[in-house]
Protein backbone atom coordinates (compact mmCIF):
# COMPACT_ATOMS: atom_id res chain seq x y z
CA UNK A 1 0.00 0.00 0.00
CA UNK A 2 1.51 3.33 -1.06
CA UNK A 3 2.21 5.91 1.65
CA UNK A 4 0.61 9.36 1.52
CA UNK A 5 3.78 11.04 2.85
CA UNK A 6 5.40 13.49 0.44
CA UNK A 7 8.70 14.14 2.22
CA UNK A 8 10.96 12.75 4.91
CA UNK A 9 10.97 14.00 8.50
CA UNK A 10 14.72 14.64 8.56
CA UNK A 11 15.67 16.71 5.50
CA UNK A 12 19.36 17.02 6.36
CA UNK A 13 21.41 15.36 3.58
CA UNK A 14 23.12 12.17 4.70
CA UNK A 15 26.81 11.36 4.39
CA UNK A 16 27.92 9.84 1.05
CA UNK A 17 27.82 6.06 1.00
CA UNK A 18 31.16 4.28 1.28
CA UNK A 19 32.57 1.91 -1.35
CA UNK A 20 31.95 -1.16 0.80
CA UNK A 21 28.21 -0.40 0.92
CA UNK A 22 28.03 0.32 -2.82
CA UNK A 23 29.89 -2.91 -3.60
CA UNK A 24 27.61 -4.86 -1.28
CA UNK A 25 24.57 -3.56 -3.16
CA UNK A 26 26.15 -4.44 -6.51
CA UNK A 27 26.43 -8.07 -5.43
CA UNK A 28 22.90 -7.96 -4.01
CA UNK A 29 21.67 -6.89 -7.45
CA UNK A 30 22.28 -10.48 -8.60
CA UNK A 31 19.15 -11.41 -6.60
CA UNK A 32 16.91 -8.80 -8.22
CA UNK A 33 14.53 -11.37 -9.71
CA UNK A 34 14.72 -13.94 -6.91
CA UNK A 35 11.20 -13.04 -5.70
CA UNK A 36 9.72 -11.98 -9.05
CA UNK A 37 5.91 -11.90 -9.14
CA UNK A 38 3.26 -10.59 -11.52
CA UNK A 39 1.85 -8.02 -9.11
CA UNK A 40 4.93 -5.87 -8.44
CA UNK A 41 7.45 -7.84 -10.51
CA UNK A 42 10.98 -7.04 -9.20
CA UNK A 43 9.86 -4.79 -6.31
CA UNK A 44 10.90 -7.09 -3.44
CA UNK A 45 14.25 -7.82 -5.07
CA UNK A 46 14.76 -4.10 -5.71
CA UNK A 47 14.23 -3.25 -2.04
CA UNK A 48 16.57 -6.06 -1.00
CA UNK A 49 19.25 -4.66 -3.34
CA UNK A 50 19.25 -1.10 -2.01
CA UNK A 51 18.38 -1.82 1.63
CA UNK A 52 21.98 -1.54 2.94
CA UNK A 53 22.19 1.96 1.46
CA UNK A 54 18.79 3.01 2.80
CA UNK A 55 19.68 1.80 6.29
CA UNK A 56 22.82 3.97 6.32
CA UNK A 57 21.11 7.02 4.81
CA UNK A 58 18.18 6.91 7.26
CA UNK A 59 20.11 5.49 10.23
CA UNK A 60 19.09 8.44 12.43
CA UNK A 61 15.35 8.20 11.78
CA UNK A 62 13.50 4.89 11.74
CA UNK A 63 10.29 6.51 10.50
CA UNK A 64 12.10 7.83 7.43
CA UNK A 65 13.58 4.38 6.83
CA UNK A 66 10.09 2.93 7.04
CA UNK A 67 8.78 5.48 4.51
CA UNK A 68 11.70 4.80 2.19
CA UNK A 69 11.24 1.03 2.33
CA UNK A 70 7.52 1.44 1.74
CA UNK A 71 7.73 3.49 -1.45
CA UNK A 72 10.67 1.42 -2.73
CA UNK A 73 8.46 -1.64 -2.48
CA UNK A 74 6.13 -0.32 -5.18
CA UNK A 75 6.01 -1.72 -8.73
CA UNK A 76 9.45 -2.02 -10.30
CA UNK A 77 10.74 -3.69 -13.45
CA UNK A 78 13.93 -3.07 -15.39
CA UNK A 79 16.78 -4.93 -17.07
CA UNK A 80 18.45 -7.11 -14.40
CA UNK A 81 22.00 -6.49 -15.66
CA UNK A 82 21.61 -2.69 -15.71
CA UNK A 83 19.64 -2.25 -12.50
CA UNK A 84 22.60 -0.66 -10.69
CA UNK A 85 22.13 2.38 -12.93
CA UNK A 86 18.74 3.01 -11.30
CA UNK A 87 20.09 2.09 -7.88
CA UNK A 88 22.81 4.74 -8.04
CA UNK A 89 20.39 7.50 -9.04
CA UNK A 90 17.80 6.63 -6.39
CA UNK A 91 20.42 6.31 -3.66
CA UNK A 92 21.77 9.73 -4.64
CA UNK A 93 18.28 11.24 -4.27
CA UNK A 94 17.71 9.40 -0.99
CA UNK A 95 21.01 10.75 0.32
CA UNK A 96 19.93 14.30 -0.59
CA UNK A 97 16.57 13.65 1.13
CA UNK A 98 14.63 14.63 -1.99
CA UNK A 99 10.84 14.59 -1.70
CA UNK A 100 9.28 11.15 -2.08
CA UNK A 101 7.23 11.99 -5.19
CA UNK A 102 10.40 13.07 -6.99
CA UNK A 103 12.13 9.81 -6.07
CA UNK A 104 9.10 7.86 -7.31
CA UNK A 105 9.02 9.74 -10.62
CA UNK A 106 12.76 9.37 -11.22
CA UNK A 107 12.64 5.65 -10.40
CA UNK A 108 9.93 5.08 -13.01
CA UNK A 109 11.67 7.29 -15.57
CA UNK A 110 15.02 5.54 -15.09
CA UNK A 111 13.83 1.95 -15.16
CA UNK A 112 11.91 2.24 -18.45
CA UNK A 113 14.60 2.81 -21.13
CA UNK A 114 16.94 0.17 -19.72
CA UNK A 115 14.89 -2.74 -21.07
CA UNK A 116 15.57 -1.97 -24.71
CA UNK A 117 19.15 -0.84 -24.09
CA UNK A 118 19.98 -3.94 -22.03
CA UNK A 119 18.47 -6.31 -24.59
CA UNK A 120 20.44 -4.60 -27.36
CA UNK A 121 23.71 -4.87 -25.43
CA UNK A 122 23.39 -8.40 -24.07
CA UNK A 123 20.87 -10.53 -25.99
CA UNK A 124 21.25 -8.96 -29.46
CA UNK A 125 25.00 -8.27 -29.43
CA UNK A 126 27.15 -9.80 -26.67
CA UNK A 127 25.52 -13.23 -26.47
CA UNK A 128 25.26 -13.94 -30.24
CA UNK A 129 28.85 -12.83 -30.91
CA UNK A 130 30.35 -14.61 -27.89
CA UNK A 131 28.27 -17.76 -28.41
CA UNK A 132 29.12 -17.82 -32.11
CA UNK A 133 32.85 -17.77 -31.40
CA UNK A 134 32.92 -20.11 -28.40
CA UNK A 135 30.37 -22.62 -29.70
CA UNK A 136 32.64 -23.32 -32.66
CA UNK A 137 35.41 -24.12 -30.17
CA UNK A 138 33.06 -26.43 -28.26
CA UNK A 139 31.94 -28.19 -31.46
CA UNK A 140 35.60 -28.92 -32.18
CA UNK A 141 35.92 -30.56 -28.77
CA UNK A 142 37.61 -27.74 -26.88
CA UNK A 143 36.64 -27.36 -23.22
CA UNK A 144 37.81 -23.76 -23.43
CA UNK A 145 34.68 -22.88 -25.46
CA UNK A 146 32.05 -22.93 -22.67
CA UNK A 147 34.59 -21.64 -20.14
CA UNK A 148 35.41 -18.63 -22.34
CA UNK A 149 31.70 -17.95 -22.93
CA UNK A 150 30.96 -17.85 -19.20
CA UNK A 151 34.06 -15.75 -18.50
CA UNK A 152 33.35 -13.15 -21.20
CA UNK A 153 29.64 -12.91 -20.39
CA UNK A 154 30.16 -12.51 -16.65
CA UNK A 155 33.12 -10.14 -16.94
CA UNK A 156 31.02 -7.82 -19.12
CA UNK A 157 27.92 -7.96 -16.92
CA UNK A 158 29.86 -7.39 -13.69
CA UNK A 159 31.80 -4.54 -15.29
CA UNK A 160 28.45 -2.96 -16.23
CA UNK A 161 27.03 -3.47 -12.75
CA UNK A 162 29.98 -1.85 -10.94
CA UNK A 163 30.54 0.96 -13.44
CA UNK A 164 26.87 1.96 -13.58
CA UNK A 165 26.50 1.93 -9.80
CA UNK A 166 29.37 4.36 -9.20
CA UNK A 167 28.72 6.46 -12.31
CA UNK A 168 25.01 7.03 -11.70
CA UNK A 169 25.48 7.51 -7.94
CA UNK A 170 28.02 10.28 -8.54
CA UNK A 171 26.03 11.96 -11.33
CA UNK A 172 22.57 11.61 -9.78
CA UNK A 173 19.64 12.51 -12.05
CA UNK A 174 22.00 13.87 -14.74
CA UNK A 175 22.83 10.26 -15.58
CA UNK A 176 19.32 9.75 -17.03
CA UNK A 177 19.78 12.52 -19.59
CA UNK A 178 23.21 11.22 -20.59
CA UNK A 179 22.00 7.63 -20.99
CA UNK A 180 18.82 8.44 -22.90
CA UNK A 181 20.29 11.15 -25.16
CA UNK A 182 21.14 8.66 -27.92
CA UNK A 183 19.37 5.59 -26.56
CA UNK A 184 17.15 5.12 -29.62
CA UNK A 185 20.04 5.27 -32.10
CA UNK A 186 22.23 3.03 -29.94
CA UNK A 187 19.50 0.41 -29.52
CA UNK A 188 18.81 0.36 -33.26
CA UNK A 189 22.51 0.04 -34.15
CA UNK A 190 23.10 -2.73 -31.62
CA UNK A 191 19.97 -4.57 -32.78
CA UNK A 192 21.10 -4.39 -36.41
CA UNK A 193 24.50 -5.78 -35.42
CA UNK A 194 22.79 -8.59 -33.53
CA UNK A 195 20.61 -9.49 -36.53
CA UNK A 196 23.72 -9.49 -38.75
CA UNK A 197 25.50 -11.85 -36.34
CA UNK A 198 22.50 -14.20 -36.15
CA UNK A 199 22.39 -14.28 -39.96
CA UNK A 200 26.09 -15.09 -40.12
CA UNK A 201 25.69 -17.85 -37.53
CA UNK A 202 22.79 -19.33 -39.51
CA UNK A 203 24.90 -19.42 -42.66
CA UNK A 204 28.00 -20.74 -40.91
CA UNK A 205 26.46 -23.43 -38.70
CA UNK A 206 23.27 -24.31 -40.58
CA UNK A 207 24.08 -27.77 -41.91
CA UNK A 208 20.66 -29.06 -42.96
CA UNK A 209 20.77 -30.45 -46.50
CA UNK A 210 18.34 -32.37 -48.69
CA UNK A 211 19.46 -35.89 -49.58
CA UNK A 212 16.76 -36.52 -52.19
CA UNK A 213 18.09 -37.46 -55.63
CA UNK A 214 15.75 -37.95 -58.60
CA UNK A 215 16.88 -40.63 -61.05
CA UNK A 216 17.26 -39.25 -64.56
CA UNK A 217 19.26 -41.73 -66.60
CA UNK A 218 22.94 -40.91 -66.52
CA UNK A 219 22.28 -37.44 -65.06
CA UNK A 220 20.47 -37.76 -61.72
CA UNK A 221 18.86 -34.61 -60.42
CA UNK A 222 20.36 -33.61 -57.06
CA UNK A 223 17.82 -31.43 -55.28
CA UNK A 224 20.42 -29.90 -52.98
CA UNK A 225 22.49 -28.70 -55.94
CA UNK A 226 19.43 -26.98 -57.40
CA UNK A 227 18.71 -25.29 -54.05
CA UNK A 228 22.34 -24.18 -53.75
CA UNK A 229 22.07 -22.66 -57.22
CA UNK A 230 19.09 -20.60 -56.06
CA UNK A 231 20.60 -19.61 -52.69
CA UNK A 232 23.28 -21.42 -50.65
CA UNK A 233 22.08 -22.48 -47.20
CA UNK A 234 18.47 -22.03 -48.29
CA UNK A 235 17.13 -24.77 -45.99
CA UNK A 236 18.76 -23.37 -42.79
CA UNK A 237 17.52 -19.90 -43.75
CA UNK A 238 13.97 -21.19 -44.31
CA UNK A 239 14.02 -22.99 -40.96
CA UNK A 240 15.31 -19.88 -39.16
CA UNK A 241 12.69 -17.61 -40.73
CA UNK A 242 9.98 -20.19 -40.03
CA UNK A 243 10.93 -20.34 -36.36
CA UNK A 244 11.04 -16.54 -36.18
CA UNK A 245 7.52 -16.40 -37.64
CA UNK A 246 6.22 -18.96 -35.14
CA UNK A 247 7.71 -17.15 -32.14
CA UNK A 248 6.92 -13.62 -33.30
CA UNK A 249 3.48 -14.05 -34.86
CA UNK A 250 2.14 -17.22 -33.26
CA UNK A 251 3.67 -16.70 -29.80
CA UNK A 252 5.37 -20.09 -29.78
CA UNK A 253 7.81 -20.75 -26.96
CA UNK A 254 11.46 -21.59 -27.76
CA UNK A 255 11.08 -25.05 -26.19
CA UNK A 256 8.14 -25.78 -28.51
CA UNK A 257 10.22 -24.69 -31.51
CA UNK A 258 13.07 -26.96 -30.43
CA UNK A 259 10.63 -29.87 -30.16
CA UNK A 260 9.32 -29.08 -33.66
CA UNK A 261 12.86 -29.10 -35.07
CA UNK A 262 13.50 -32.44 -33.38
CA UNK A 263 10.38 -33.96 -34.94
CA UNK A 264 11.20 -32.54 -38.39
CA UNK A 265 14.75 -33.87 -38.12
CA UNK A 266 13.69 -37.36 -37.04
CA UNK A 267 10.95 -37.66 -39.67
CA UNK A 268 13.18 -36.25 -42.41
CA UNK A 269 16.05 -38.57 -41.54
CA UNK A 270 13.74 -41.61 -41.30
CA UNK A 271 12.33 -41.06 -44.78
CA UNK A 272 15.71 -40.10 -46.22
CA UNK A 273 14.72 -36.51 -46.97
CA UNK A 274 17.60 -34.96 -45.04
CA UNK A 275 21.21 -36.02 -45.34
Amino acid sequence: MASNATHYNNLTPAKPLDKATLNKMVFRSLNLQASFNYERMQAAGWLYCILPGLEKIHSDNKEDLKLSMEHNLEFFNTHPFLVTFVMGIILSLEQQKADIETIRAVRVAAMGPLGGIGDAIFWFTLVPITAGITSNMAINGSLAGPIMFLLIFNIVQFACRFFLMYWSYNLGTKAIDILTANAKEFTRAASMLGVFIVGALTSNYGGTTVATVIENGDSPIVIQSILDGVLPKLIPLALTLGLFFLMKKKNWKPVTCIALLLVIGLVGAFFGIFA
